[in-house]
């Protein structure tokens, strides 16, 4: 019966398509030009080219793309409502679900909203550390962008050079946090744990290798001609529309608007950081793999000012409402032991409030609101994904290309199932 359901749905969408009239494109000629029928072409929602659970019902004339009606919020978890039933703390591994690529940016994005609701103040060492953690994970999200990205136009060996140097960051999540993809990092008030000599090792030594694998990587694609041939004036959209839309993030700054949460509102001591903003001017497929190039060289430059300057003091708050006290304490500390147990239980409220927070993610601005009424959990709580608001404008910017166009161009986008969940 459901999957009856389902079919009856995707057949209603069908018939909904056909009765649009086709975009208005100067590139494609009216179909009442030719007389003739268009095919309905279902890309997605699984299949490999797509990069996970995508759907796009597009109008075909022959290749080229008439228009299309996509499917947003096609996986249902409902987490922000599941949010709104759990303590503050256990939260944190709902986010780290969301754009799985960049993982502790939306752990430590979480975090300074509660702490922002709390009125904690975190020591200098500890938003330090979580610059270095968040600029890796900028890092891997850009690589596994650009690097499927050459896979889409049938360049492979780029894709195993950037794995590889994925893994290795990896590593170093590991040991910092026990966890690599999911990593469930950090804590309200600060860090879990400081960096071990073992953590700044590895870092170090990546700091040394990666750029020369990121150079050779550009000098296998940027002028590459056959690379060039297939994104450039590709999937393009203008910094207006762009806007209208609500772009934020290397897509936005690929149209040409240099807006950067990390400057525009700087937190967790971004303002200490010299870096510079890449911005493109076609807002092209292309323009989008080469403002992400640069911005892991710019990250790269923020880690480095970081680590050597990393100062000296505690790395997380002086708030035992708030931030679980160390195990061995709990077993050995009576009061440690209540502090804990109350924050695992999730017996602590938290004071009446409304706050909002965003963090320079992967893919744009990541937000949080959240509303507390007092009690255990958030009253209510909504996550501001950029993938789920650009994602929307896929259609258009694919109507007037070919078939080959809409992989390359929703590849370059850089969309995150895990964001569009509804």
């Amino acid at each position: 019966m459901a999957v009856n359901d389902t079919l009856e749905g995707t057949h209603k969408i069908i018939e909904s398509a056909k009765e649009q009239e086709p975009r208005i494109n100067p590139l494609v000629p009216s179909v009442n030009d030719f007389n003739q029928e268009l095919t309905t072409l279902n890309l997605g929602p699984t299949h490999p080219a797509t990069h996970g659970i995508f759907q796009n019902i597009l109008q075909m004339d022959g290749e080229r793309i008439i228009s299309g009606v996509p499917t947003i919020g096609y996986i249902h978890r409902a987490f922000e409502k599941i949010a709104e039933r759990r303590p503050f703390y256990q939260i944190t591994p709902l986010t780290d679900r969301m754009n799985y690529c960049s993982s502790p940016i939306n752990n430590m994005g979480w975090h300074m909203t509660v702490e922002k609701l709390l009125g904690v103040q975190v020591p200098k060492r500890a938003q330090y550390i979580r610059v270095i953690l968040m600029e890796l994970a900028r890092i891997t999200d850009h690589l596994i962008c650009n690097g499927i990205l050459g896979v889409d136009t049938g360049a492979f060996t780029g894709f195993l050079y950037l794995m590889d140097e994925r893994e290795k960051v990896y590593e170093i999540y590991e040991e910092v946090s026990g966890a690599r993809l999911t990593t469930n990092m950090g804590r309200v008030g600060g860090m879990e744990r400081d960096f071990s000599d073992v953590a700044i090792a590895k870092l170090r030594a990546w700091l040394k290798t990666f750029p020369a694998v990121m150079a050779e990587f550009e000098k296998m694609f940027n002028r590459n001609r056959i690379f060039m041939d297939r994104v450039v004036d590709v999937g393009g959209i203008s910094a207006e529309r762009a806007l209208n839309y609500g772009f934020t993030g290397p897509n936005l700054r690929a149209a040409g608007v240099d807006y950067d949460v990390r400057v525009m509102n700087p937190y967790s001591s971004y303002e200490d950081f010299e870096f510079e903003i890449p911005v493109g001017t076609k807002g092209d497929t292309y323009d989008r793999f080469m403002v992400r190039n640069e911005e892991i060289w710019q990250s790269l430059r923020i880690i480095t000012q970081a680590l050597e300057n990393l100062p000296e003091g505690p790395y997380h708050a002086d708030a035992p409402h708030y931030y679980l006290p160390p195990k061995q304490a709990v077993y050995k500390n009576m009061e440690a032991l209540i502090y804990h147990f109350k924050i695992v239980m999730g017996e602590i409220e938290a004071p009446v409030g409304e706050v909002y927070h965003s963090v320079e993610g992967g893919n744009g601005e990541l937000g949080f609101y959240l509303v507390s009424d007092g009690g255990r959990t958030p009253y209510r709580l909504h996550f501001r994904r950029p993938c789920f608001i650009y994602y929307q404008a896929y259609t258009e910017m694919v109507v007037g290309q070919t078939l080959s166009d809409a992989i390359v161009t929703l590849s370059s986008m850089n969309v995150i199932a895990g964001e569009l969940d509804a």
